[in-house]
């Protein structure tokens, strides 16, 4: 074949390559039946093998009952299908709760969690579970250890909430609201116990460069967030400064090509509603005060960030300030300072349904794969609910919601 017709054939076969490769796919399932046990909080990862694991607590409801368990499901690369639930986790008597997930540069499955001891998330225990046996045809992961995380915030962590405290509220018009949960927080970080009991997870922790696994935590009654990391998996583990704002809890990482940190969290402060947004450029062990996203809106609900291995960032939330009957997948091609894309896996009235807690993955192939909680409620107005898996591609996203 001559030079100019290969040329013009590899060209060709290029661009047909690309058009197959931007036609927008998605599909969505849910991982088991409607059913009318409480079924929250998923986390979802992706094996070394292709398969697909995701986990969330079930039972009767952690503020009142304590037969909440942490259950999990497996869908096995080239599978329809995903498996029966299984047991992650149960502390007997004891209420298990927003568990995450992550595999770590050994190839080892991360499960952590709280352990609520009094029905309230101020009395959360932090713990995880380690497993190197875990792409197992079916049932739950053999667990190599478990351990408690415990938290030890440093020394001077009352001197800097105060500060960071006082210096979020500067110019601010102070309600007796704000003026209550700042002396609050005051009283409490003088207190060993409360400064360190009561820090849970809900997003994946990240790993950075392969060698610092950070994991992002909150605390309802504090109302804001910290980091705590680990350099050596497990051995020993810090915590980072406070992340202070009005409100800020659940944060999730991504990482811009200047080496920041970016932490976005749920707001559970008050209105306007937005994303909140604090940076680190120490690798986590110090952050900014925190700021509302200028773009981002958020009801006061959980939500992921991730980078994709092209650079952009990826947000999976609920974008009203009120309400999680609306489910949004954005892109940002300049590193989340703005979202030009957005589209939909989940859109209703008010009261219709509630679609919420998203946890959001690039699988080595490419694909997107999100996890979130999914009620809804029948004819006769009874609520079911399970946890629902979308797959889809980045340029489903990109088209935008059908007309």
């Amino acid at each position: 074949m001559r030079p100019r017709l290969v040329t013009l054939v590899s060209i060709l076969a290029a661009l047909n390559g690309l058009a197959l490769a931007q036609v927008p796919f998605h599909r969505a399932e849910l991982i088991f039946p409607l059913e009318r046990w409480h079924n929250h909080g998923s986390s979802i990862v992706e094996c070394p093998n292709g398969d697909l694991i995701v986990c969330w607590f079930h039972g009767s409801g952690e503020r009142t009952a304590d037969d909440v368990v942490i259950l999990g499901a497996r869908k096995r690369k080239g599978e329809e299908r995903w498996s029966e639930p299984f047991l992650m986790a149960d502390t007997p008597e004891f209420p298990d709760t927003n568990c995450c997930m992550i595999i770590d540069p050994q190839g080892r499955l991360w499960l952590l969690w709280p352990t609520i001891l009094a029905n309230t998330w101020e009395s959360a225990l932090m713990k995880y579970k380690v497993s190197s046996n875990y792409m197992k045809p079916a049932g739950a992961p053999d667990w190599d250890f478990m351990e408690v995380l415990h938290m030890k915030p440093a020394e001077d962590f009352a001197a800097k909430v105060r500060a960071k405290t006082e210096a979020y509220l500067q110019g601010k018009d102070i309600s007796d609201r704000s003026r209550a949960w700042a002396e609050r927080n005051f009283r409490m970080a003088e207190s060993k116990l409360d400064s360190r009991l009561g820090w849970f997870t809900r997003a994946h922790p990240y790993i950075l460069e392969g060698r610092r696994l950070i994991v992002g935590l909150y605390s309802d009654g504090f109302s804001f967030s910290i980091v705590s990391f680990t350099d050596d998996w497990g051995q020993s583990w810090k915590m980072s400064d406070p992340i202070v704002g009005g409100g800020n809890i659940q944060p999730s990482f991504a990482r811009r090509n200047d080496g920041t940190l970016v932490a976005y969290m749920r707001d559970n402060g008050p209105a306007p509603k937005r994303v909140h947004v604090s940076e680190s450029t120490d690798e986590g062990q110090t952050w900014s005060l925190v700021q509302d996203h200028p773009q981002l809106a958020n009801p006061g609900s959980g939500l992921e960030l991730a980078r994709l291995r092209n650079g952009r960032f990826i947000v999976a939330y609920n974008d009203t300030e009120q309400g999680r009957h609306s489910l949004a997948i954005s892109i940002s091609d300049d590193e989340g300072r703005t979202f030009r894309w957005t589209r939909h896996p989940e859109r209703v009235e008010p009261g219709q349904g509630s679609f919420h807690y998203p946890s959001i993955i690039e699988a080595a192939d490419g694909r997107l794969h999100v996890s979130y909680s999914y009620f809804v409620r029948d004819e006769e107005g009874r609520e079911g609910k399970s946890i629902k898996h979308a797959e889809f591609d980045e340029a489903w996203v990109l088209a935008g919601d059908a007309p």
